[in-house]
Parts: structure tokens; C-alpha cells; sequence
């Protein structure tokens, strides 16, 4: 920072230039401009000299070492609320407020606010009279960050302030109202300079000329141009550079032609920026030898090409995709003692890699990291390693992740990204996974500035290898750093929930699915089917069978052999009514198969007392077209004499009118009658004659006696009339043979 002295007192002269880059300079700073603005690269105005007398030295008593008055009071305003305690404790330190003070305290201001609430306390407090140096500096300050009301108000009130108008402070907010893109009032301010009586120089029309051209108003400034002509104003090189630019900028060809030779013809010479903006604005209209003519015209004109010069030819050859011209550039370039700058680097390295010339690229670079010159694009770095990967030179890929080390460059999670791809594609695992360890390590993917992240193709291709090579634990602490970037890959789950199946940890896994779940990423059915089997290794039975339902859920159907794997599982570990309902899950997706184990889970059920269940099962299969074999469970359970559960079943049999053989009815009447049992002995009896007629059950005889001996006479007349009135003989056969028929 510029600071005023006290030891000169001189009458007040305004320095100020025009506020207008350089034309090339964004050469120097990025690539993305075709264009570039004309050079206005004056000093910064010198700062004023104090208007009144020097005062004493400004220090603070009792500080060592001593510390300038002004950078106390920037210090004060920094750390402190504007407030009327601030005011007075300024007041305090200050013996007198003078230009240089004053000044020197809005240059130094942290913030416009700070600045502007300083400006206007002095003058309000009467403690400081402005004069048109700190005019012009709080406008110049407003117009940097925008405040573009304040400024305008500060300008126009400033001879009410008794501060004279100076052209350079409406340059100055000219030129803020083009940065801002509000082309509009920047005219109209330059347009009430002559209304306020503010004498106009080419300084004024300069900065139109750059706000208008800024904003593609070609023909506003061909009428500016003209006007300023008939006022009597001659343009000069500065002036036609701006024109130049700006008519290039516009698409303007013919238009700039003309202007370039006005400029002739006005006896103005060209200039390096002249020859620069030329050369770069007949390379964008793909006018390749026009612009190697005017170079070699710069140079026997004797203008020596700069660094802007050399890389403005090479971005148009690179343009123009001819690389042979723009590497013949960059060694002349060099030749001439001319060093490369970053913008050099950062137009010739994408050219080259565009064009596969791996080589070229790698000895560019080379010289670039040996130069310690950092491109200002890190895009470059992207396409140097992906040349690099796809020429199959992985060494040199790898120096380039180095060189960014070496250049103080950030390495992100997308530089990282192309190496362990490439490294995985050409089996290289051992190199890709000690770049992932220092990925994992450093957080880098975690770094909110990354600006290039890693790709599906890389981090599906490490975690696949981890988790096949018994390391997916490794590969969860990779995806769950990609999680918190907001990346749901499918592929990397399933490859998880494989890993660790495998691995023997199906909790894991299954931690896995139920993230997928609630965060709706599809799931595999091969995945399930390995955490289930998973699950069924390590004998927990009621996990697989947990894992089978979610798998259902997901729109999965399981394959016969797995609900067979899980329904043996449960039944052998002797959880009969949980494989039960893993049997009802596979006969509602319509899975006939398996029915030999069906039976025996029936048949535990009905032993175990879960009749209903059972039942309920039962009526389930037979709606979907598997009838069990009722005549093999009717036998087991009258020999188990689980008689209850055995007329229960019969019943339902009979209310079905299912076909048995005529075997099974005496069997589970002799277990009732043997149970004593003779009630339920007798009622079923009665069912058994109404649907199939007489019966030669040759224990009926003893019902009826054991009826008798009960009390229950009633109940032995009616069995008796009803198998009189049956015939008292052999039953008919022809069911019979339908049944067996049927079995």
C-alpha cells in the first residue's frame, strides 16, 4: 500500500490515468478470453501531498517499536463496531487530521464500509475538510467493490463539499459502471461531465470506448468515435488499441480492419499490444496466415515480441489444431530469451494432449515443473494425466501427480482417480493401492475445494479388487468417504455386500443393504443370495432368514434352492414355525418345488401342537395347486397318537372332500377309540358315513359298546341306525381306487 508522507507540501495535481487494464493482460492470467484488453497500464496516481502544514510525528506514547498512526486506526475500525466510543477514541490519538492522515486511513480501510463511515465522520466532525485526492479515493474504493449509489452520490455532492470536480474521478466511476456491466450510467455520467462544466480529454473517451466495447456496443462506440472527432479530439495508439480490441471482441473484422487503418493514416504507429491484439483477433476468425504475416511484420518493424506476443501465436495455432507451428513458436520463443509464463503452459500442454502427442507433452511438463511456473487452470493437469494413462505410460502419468506436488499444486480426488483406474486396468494393483492409502489417509476426497472428483470407473475398479482379495473393509473406508460426497453407486454396494459375504461377516453386509434401503439404490439379487449363504455358514438361521424377507421386498425372488437352504436351516436348527413362514413366502411366489420338505414341516407342526398354523398352510398350498400327502400325515400322527391333531386334520379333509385311502379313516378312528377318545370318535364316524357311505371299521361295534358304558346312549342309537341304515357292509370301492390313484 501507497501511504502519503508528511515531509512535502505541494499544491494539489491530479495523476490520475484511465483505470483500464492492459489489452494482453489476461494473456498472462488465463486462457478463457479469446480476446484480451488493450494496455492502460499506467501508474496508480501518486498519492496527494499533505494540504496543510506537517504535524507533529503521529506515535503512539509508550509503544515500541512505534507503529504508524494511520495503521492504528485501521486496526481500531477492523476489530471494533462504527460507534460514537470509536469516534471518540480516534479522536483521542489524533492531534490533527490532515490529507496525508486521512487518505492514508481509506487506503488502509479493511472494508468500503469502513472506509466510507470514516470519510464522512471526519467531514461531519468537522475535524477534516476533503480535498479531491480523498474524493477521488473513496470513489475509487466504492467502485472497486460495487458501491456504485454511494460513489455517484459523493461525486455530484462534492462541490457542495467545496471539493472541485477533476475528470479523473468520473473516469474512475465510468470505468466501475463498466465493471459492473451497467453501460448505461456510465454514459450518462460522461455525458454530465459537460453538463457540470467537467473539461473532456481522450482520458474520458478512453474509458467509454473500453465500458461500451466490454459489452458488444460496437455501433454506441462508432458513434462516440465520431463525436469525439468533431469535438477536436485526435485519438491515440491507447485509443485505437481499445477500438481494436473491442471490434475483435464484437466479431467485428471489418470493422476493426478499417479502424487499423485509420490508425495508419492518422501517422500513429502500432505498438506490441497493437501487433498482439491484431494477431489474436485474426487467429479467432481462423485467419492463420494473416496473423503469421503481421508477426513477421512486428518484427521488421523492429517491435521485438513479448511473452503475450509468443503465446498469443501459439494459442491460435493450438486453435487451429496445427501443433508442429505452435511447438516451432515455443522455441523460438525460447530462443529469443523470452521465458514461457504460466499462460504459455497452460494453452500448449491441453494442445498437445488433445492431439495424443504424449511425448511432446511429457518433456513440456518437464520443463514447466523444472521452471517451477504453476499453470493457473489445474484442468491442464486432468488432461496430462489422462494423455499419459491413454498412451499407456503410466511412469509418466505418475510424474505428473509428482510435478503437482512439486509446483505446490493441491492433488484432488480426480487426479488420484485416473491413476488407480489406469493402474487397476493394467493390473498394477499393488501402485493403485498405495495411492488409495494415501487417499483414504489425507481425507482428500473429504476437501470441500476439490473441483475434480473421483470417477465411477476408478473407485468400482479398486473396491472390486479389495473386496475379491479379502480386503473390503478397506474398500468401506473408501466408499463411505465417497458417501459423504454424496455418491450412491449401486456397483460399489453390491461389490461390499459380495466382499464381506464372502469374508464371513454378513452383518456388515447387511449394514450395507439397509443404507441401500433407506437410501433407495438398487440391490442386487446375486448380493442377497451371498449374504444369505453367508448368514447359513455361521449356522444363524433367523439372519438368513431376515436377509431373505428384505430380499423379498427389494422385488426379488429367491431361487428354490435358496428357500430350500433356509428352510432346512431353520428346521434343523428347530425353528419349525419360522421355516413355516419362509414356506408360505415361497408357495405365495408361486415356487412349487420342495415339497418333500414342505411335508415334514407340516408334519413337525402337527405334532408340535400348531394344528391352525398348519392348517392355514395347508389351505394355502392347496389353493395354489400342491396338495400334501394327507395320507402319510394322518398315519404319522395316529401312531404318535396325537390324535386331536390327527381329527382336526381328517375333518379338514372331509369339509374338502379330499381323497385318502380308506385305510387311514379306521387308522386315526382305533387311535381315538384306543385314547379313549370316544366322543370325538363317534362325530367323526358320522362325517365319514354321510360323505362316503358304510364303512367295515371293524372297532365300530366297540364304539358303540363304549358309548353305551359312558352315559352316551343317545349317541350310540344314531351310530348304530345310521350303519344299519348304511347296509352294515363293505363300503364302495370305486373312491378308493380314485384315491389311490390319486396318491
Amino acid at each position: 500500500m501507497a501511504f502519503l508522507s508528511n515531509s512535502k507540501l505541494l499544491r494539489w495535481r491530479p495523476t490520475l490515468h484511465p483505470i483500464i487494464p492492459n489489452p494482453l493482460l489476461r494473456f498472462s492470467t488465463s486462457t478463457a478470453e479469446p480476446l484480451s484488453e488493450p494496455d492502460h497500464s499506467h501508474p496508480d496516481p501518486p498519492p496527494p501531498p499533505p494540504t496543510q502544514p506537517p504535524s507533529q510525528p503521529r506515535t503512539i506514547p509508550h509503544q515500541h517499536p512505534p507503529e504508524k498512526l494511520e495503521s492504528v486506526i485501521c486496526r481500531m475500525m477492523a476489530n471494533r463496531a462504527w460507534t460514537t466510543r470509536l469516534q471518540n477514541s480516534i479522536r483521542s490519538i489524533v492531534p490533527l487530521f490532515d490529507s496525508s492522515l486521512v487518505y492514508n486511513v481509506l487506503h488502509g480501510a479493511k472494508t468500503p464500509e469502513q472506509a466510507l463511515h470514516f470519510y464522512r465522520w471526519v467531514e461531519r466532525a468537522g475535524l477534516f475538510t476533503h480535498t479531491p485526492d480523498t474524493t477521488l479515493k473513496i470513489i475509487q474504493i466504492l467502485g472497486r467493490y460495487s458501491k456504485l449509489n454511494h460513489a455517484r452520490c459523493i461525486l455530484l455532492d462534492a462541490p457542495k463539499k467545496s471539493v472541485p470536480y477533476h475528470e479523473d474521478m468520473f473516469v474512475s466511476l465510468i470505468d466501475s459502471y463498466g465493471k459492473a456491466g451497467i453501460v448505461q450510467e456510465a454514459v450518462k455520467i460522461f455525458q454530465k461531465m459537460k453538463d457540470l462544466g467537467v473539461e473532456r480529454t481522450i482520458k474520458s473517451y478512453d474509458a467509454l470506448f473500453k465500458v461500451i466495447l466490454r459489452r458488444g456496443r460496437y455501433m454506441m462506440a462508432k458513434r462516440y468515435y465520431n463525436s469525439m472527432l468533431r469535438e477536436g479530439f485526435e485519438p491515440t495508439r491507447h485509443t485505437f488499441n481499445i477500438l481494436l480490441w473491442g471490434m475483435f471482441l464484437s466479431l467485428r473484422l471489418d470493422t476493426a480492419i478499417r479502424f487499423y487503418e485509420d490508425m495508419k493514416s492518422r501517422g500513429v504507429s502500432p505498438d506490441v499490444v497493437t501487433y498482439n491484439t491484431l494477431i489474436n483477433g485474426y487467429f479467432r476468425f481462423k485467419k492463420v496466415e494473416e496473423a503469421e504475416k503481421l508477426f513477421v511484420e512486428m518484427k521488421g518493424r523492429n517491435i521485438a515480441p513479448n511473452v503475450i506476443s509468443y503465446t498469443t501465436m501459439l494459442k491460435g495455432y493450438v486453435a487451429a489444431g496445427q501443433i508442429d507451428g505452435a511447438m516451432k513458436v515455443f522455441e523460438e520463443m525460447k530462443s529469443c530469451g523470452i521465458k514461457p509464463n504460466a499462460v504459455t503452459f497452460s494453452t500448449l500442454l491441453p494442445g498437445l494432449c488433445d492431439l495424443d502427442k504424449a511425448v511432446e507433452a511429457q518433456d513440456v511438463f518437464g520443463e514447466m515443473v523444472e521452471r517451477y511456473i504453476a499453470p493457473k487452470d489445474n484442468v491442464v493437469f486432468m488432461d496430462l494425466l489422462n494423455c499419459q494413462c491413454k498412451a499407456g505410460n503410466l511412469d509418466a502419468a505418475a510424474d505428473v501427480l509428482k510435478g503437482m506436488i512439486r509446483l505446490s499444486i493441491p492433488t484432488e480426488a480426480g487426479h488420484y482417480g485416473i491413476l488407480i483406474e489406469n493402474f487397476c486396468k493394467a493390473n498394477v494393483y499393488d501402485r493403485a493401492e498405495k495411492l488409495l492409502d494415501k487417499l483414504i489417509e489425507k481425507e482428500i476426497i473429504l476437501r470441500p475445494q476439490n473441483s475434480f472428483e473421483m470417477e465411477p470407473g476408478a473407485y468400482n475398479l479398486v473396491i472390486q479388487h479389495l473386496c475379491d482379495n479379502g480386503r473390503t473393509v478397506k474398500a468401506e473406508t473408501l466408499f463411505r468417504q465417497l458417501m459423504k460426497k454424496g455418491v450412491l453407486d449401486s456397483v460399489a454396494f453390491n461389490n461390499l455386500i459380495r466382499g464381506h459375504s464372502r469374508e464371513g461377516n454378513p452383518d456388515s453386509a447387511f449394514e450395507i443393504i439397509k443404507i441401500m434401503g433407506r437410501r433407495g439404490v438398487p440391490r442386487e439379487a446375486d448380493s442377497y443370495r451371498l449374504l444369505i449363504e453367508s448368514y447359513l455358514r455361521k449356522g444363524e438361521p433367523a439372519d438368513a432368514k431376515t436377509a431373505l424377507d428384505s430380499m423379498l421386498e427389494s422385488g426379488h425372488l429367491p431361487e428354490s434352492s435358496l428357500y430350500r437352504s433356509v428352510m432346512e436351516s431353520l428346521f434343523d436348527d428347530g425353528r419349525v414355525q419360522t421355516a413355516s413362514r419362509v414356506m408360505k413366502s415361497m408357495v405365495e411366489k408361486g415356487v412349487k418345488e420342495n415339497m418333500d420338505l414342505v411335508s415334514k414341516i407340516l408334519e413337525a407342526l402337527l405334532i408340535r401342537g400348531h394344528v391352525e398354523e398348519a392348517l392355514g398352510r395347508i389351505d394355502l398350498l392347496m389353493l395354489n395347486g400342491c396338495e400334501p400327502d394327507f395320507d402319510h400325515l394322518l398315519s404319522i400322527l395316529s401312531e404318535k397318537q396325537k390324535t386331536i391333531a390327527a381329527l382336526k386334520l381328517l375333518d379338514f379333509v372331509l369339509e374338502r372332500d379330499c381323497i385318502i385311502n380308506f385305510s387311514i379313516y379306521d387308522k386315526v378312528l382305533d387311535a381315538l377309540l384306543a385314547a379313549g377318545k370316544t366322543l370325538n370318535a363317534y362325530s367323526i364316524l358320522c362325517k365319514i358315513l354321510e360323505k362316503r357311505g358304510s364303512t367295515d371299521w371293524s372297532s365300530r361295534d366297540e364304539l358303540i359298546k363304549s358309548l353305551n358304558q359312558e352315559g352316551n346312549t343317545k349317541q350310540a342309537d344314531v351310530l348304530s341306525r345310521m350303519i344299519k341304515g348304511k347296509g352294515g357292509g363293505p363300503v364302495k370301492r370305486e373312491g378308493k381306487k380314485n384315491s389311490t390313484g390319486a396318491s
